[in-house]
């Protein structure tokens, strides 16, 4: 005669199970809350470009890179990041200026990052990556690369220079 074991869970085990379930509900709505109601955005993709022509190509913006206005206080920062640079290496813009930077690559993967902002993103061959920002406080604001990318990557950085 075989038996079969009981299983059981103690009420105090419950208890806890029932404690995290509710902790994981409540970090996924705040952070559904975080990601559509507070407007926080993460870097993504927004097209995809041919990595050999995307300098070359009259009809790409990166083949002219730099800040077009779009409208008073509104620009766009067309970025191409190549071997050891940044083209343009400089930007200069008004203080309360939103800029949408769009920043590709043409050889490696790269990385975009403002110091001291939490603005960072990955740049990759063939995909352009989109954020956007607005400048408050004038003054001048760094961006490095931050993906290794030879022996040149130390010199791989640019300058925002917002203005009163």
């Amino acid at each position: 005669m075989t038996t079969t074991p009981t299983f059981e869970i103690d009420p105090y085990e419950k208890t806890w199970m029932r404690l995290s379930l509710a902790l994981l509900v409540i970090f996924i709505v705040l952070v559904g809350v975080a990601g559509y109601a507070l407007g926080f955005q993460v870097p993504a993709p927004e097209a995809r470009v041919d990595p050999r022509t995307v300098a070359t190509d009259p009809n790409s913006p990166w083949s002219n890179p730099g800040l077009r206005e779009l409208a008073p206080g509104k620009y766009e920062a067309y970025v191409l990041a190549q071997i050891w640079l940044f083209n343009p290496r400089e930007i200069t813009v008004p203080a309360g200026s939103t800029v949408t930077f769009y920043v590709t690559s043409k050889d490696v993967q790269h990385g975009f990052k403002i110091q001291d902002t939490n603005i960072n993103m990955q740049v990759l061959p063939g995909y352009v990556s989109k954020l956007t920002v607005t400048f408050d406080k004038p003054g001048e604001y760094n961006f490095i690369c931050t993906e290794y990318c030879g022996t040149g990557h130390a010199a791989m950085f640019g300058k925002i220079i917002v203005e009163p």
